[in-house]
């Protein structure tokens, strides 16, 4: 090999050599603005279902929209007449169940804890019946009615004085509503 092609190759080489070199070192790099998230598209609020009009809609329970109407009446002991302090209380009941004709009614029977568990059933069956048949007296149909008899399983009051057992010698009454 001659000297000229040997330097040509070293010349070569060399500028092999520098190009290398000079690739292998870093630049800076320019500073870049961060990009911004694209928008995200805003949650649409939810849409009411419409309204079915064919459906029965009952905005509250009407044993607590009307509870001041469906109050409890009371009875004298070892009695099932009606007593006069009760008559516009059902008075109340048959016009408000009047006016809603569709209602059905559940009559409650409860007795004090005086007298046998049997004897109490029986009683209160009698309250509740005779309760169901005043108000029917007043126009509200009686088929409309239920009838039960808790005798003395549910005193509204505790203690064995006669106020408390005044309190427990009751009526009351549970509407059941379509819808409700």
């Amino acid at each position: 090999m001659t000297i000229s092609a040997f330097l040509s190759r070293g010349v070569l080489l060399g500028a092999a050599l520098l190009l290398v070199a000079g690739c292998g070192g870093s630049k800076p790099e320019a500073e870049v603005e961060p990009t911004p998230p694209p928008p995200v598209a805003a949650t649409p609020e939810p849409v009411p279902e419409p309204r079915d009009e064919t459906r029965d809609y009952v905005a509250v329970d009407p044993n607590v929209e009307y509870a001041n109407v469906l109050r409890p009446i009371h009875f004298d002991f070892n009695q099932y007449n009606i007593r006069g302090d009760a008559r516009s209380t059902l008075e109340g009941i048959a016009s408000l169940l009047k006016k809603n004709g569709d209602w059905k009614v559940l009559v409650e029977g409860h007795c004090d804890e005086r007298g046998t568990a049997e004897y109490n059933l029986g009683l209160g069956e009698q309250r509740a019946l005779s309760t169901k048949r005043y108000l029917s007296s007043l126009g509200v149909p009686e088929g409309r009615f239920q009838t039960i008899s808790y005798g003395e399983e549910r005193p509204v009051a505790l203690g064995q004085n006669e106020d408390a057992w005044a309190k427990n010698r009751r009526a009351e009454f549970r509407v059941e509503a379509p819808g409700s």
